[in-house]
């Protein structure tokens, strides 16, 4: 349902989350400003995987075209043991997630994605006020001497007042801040390499080119650190995420560049194909260390919310941090879309109150699997790959209620018709 009368929305953060809450909240007829602190829009290189309840979210946004014109689909999700790369288990993805779970599951270069979402918020032949987008604006501070109308003040003193302020501003949320919400943040004690590598240099050696011969999503598991690796761009880049203890410097800097044998280094001893992949990373390498959210249900004051990174940042363990802020999306704009502007507090509440309880079982699970990644070999580490075969699930959360289950209250947003009709699948 739209409101019967618009009013306006301040984002800050034009990241995937905030993006996403952009294009909702304007289909929704509600006028948005997006400020972000960088000069200039864009996402990082590297990869992203979105599971169906994400997808689900995003073709409802009516995202389906410029979607499938981006993405790689994983036709499985395949689990190695890290010494001989022996298959543990295998869970198809591809058809099966269309089928069963009515959503595709998909990979897309990070930046990709990200211009997707911002084209639809500029394309002035969408539903909705075009949403405006203020690059350099980083907000130090949140002006509520009006209640109804919270101001985000930027570092070069512009006032940006709504009826509403949204911190969708990442895991070091000003907003938070600013609003004195309580500080949960915890260091996981442990860092991620990421890195792209160009996938004709996958393909010219024979130790690596079956990664382009089937395109999955691996985990590899070892002791103390894990190896996540999938294709995008359909094949031009191989995304590697790659789990270690965290160095004394990236833990105080947050992140630092890595180079190829700093990162084969880490997995000395691991199967040989794990080095040849490693081994060929060039460029834009980085580590960065990996922090989270304690779990908090305290995301709105007033009129003022929180969104993904910024109430509920998790550890990588599920591949959820970006999915989890898409679903806050939906949400908001379906409760702050049903109401005029009176009744915003209460729509804020309520968004919570559907959102906090679910990203945290999220959060919980993600943590759980760091310690289930990487068990030392031995007994419950041959437990763990045994139920792992049987796929009941890697912690608290089953696939099946990550990816079955939605946010969204309009049936007819869901009710997609799988397989796609148009090429490529």
């Amino acid at each position: 349902m739209v409101t019967t009368q618009s009013y306006s929305v301040t984002i800050v953060g034009g990241g995937l989350g905030g993006l996403t809450a952009a294009l909702a909240l304007r289909q929704k007829g509600l006028r948005v400003t997006v400020l972000e602190a960088a000069p200039r829009l864009g996402e990082v290189g590297a990869g992203i995987q979105t599971a169906p309840n994400a997808s689900r979210v995003l073709m409802a946004l009516g995202l389906r075209p410029q979607l499938e014109a981006i993405r790689t689909e994983p036709q499985d999700q395949v689990r190695r043991r890290w010494q001989d790369g022996r298959v543990i288990a295998l869970t198809p993805l591809g058809d099966r997630c269309r089928r069963e779970y009515n959503a595709p599951y998909w990979h897309y270069h990070r930046a990709d994605l990200h211009r997707t979402l911002l084209d639809a918020c500029l394309d002035e032949r969408g539903p909705g006020p075009v949403v405006e987008v203020h690059t350099d604006s980083r907000v130090l501070e949140i002006d509520r001497s009006d209640p109804a109308r919270p101001t985000a003040v930027t570092a070069t003193g512009l006032r940006h007042a709504g009826d509403v302020l949204i911190g969708a501003d990442g895991i070091r949320s000003r907003v938070r801040e600013a609003m004195d919400f309580p500080d949960t943040l915890e260091f996981s004690g442990e860092m991620a390499y990421r890195a792209l590598i160009p996938g004709d240099k996958i393909a010219a050696d024979p130790a690596t080119r079956w990664l382009v011969d089937r395109f999955q999503s691996t985990i590899w598991f070892g002791p103390d650190r894990h190896l996540v690796h999938y294709m995008i761009r359909g094949g031009e880049f191989l995304n590697v995420v790659a789990i270690v203890p965290c160095t004394p410097q990236v833990a105080e800097q947050w992140t630092a560049p890595a180079t190829a044998d700093e990162m084969a280094e880490a997995f000395s001893g691991w199967d040989d194909r794990v080095q040849a992949m490693l081994s060929k990373a060039e460029g834009d390498a980085s580590a960065w260390a990996m922090y989270r959210h304690r779990r908090d249900p305290v995301w709105v004051d007033g009129h003022v919310a929180l969104l993904g990174d910024a109430c509920h940042a998790m550890l990588p363990y599920q591949a959820q941090g970006a999915s989890q802020a898409m679903e806050d999306a939906a949400v908001l704009a379906e409760e702050l879309g049903s109401v005029p502007v009176t009744g915003v507090g209460r729509a804020l509440v309520r968004y919570v109150a559907r959102r906090a309880r679910h990203a945290g079982i999220v959060q919980d699970a993600a943590l759980n699997n760091m310690a289930l990644y990487h068990l030392p070999d031995g007994p419950e580490q041959r437990d763990r790959d045994e139920r792992l075969k049987q796929f009941r699930g890697e912690s608290d959360v089953s696939y099946d209620w990550l990816w079955r289950g939605t946010p969204l209250q309009d049936a007819d947003a869901e009710a997609f018709d799988y397989p796609f009709t148009s090429g490529g699948i």
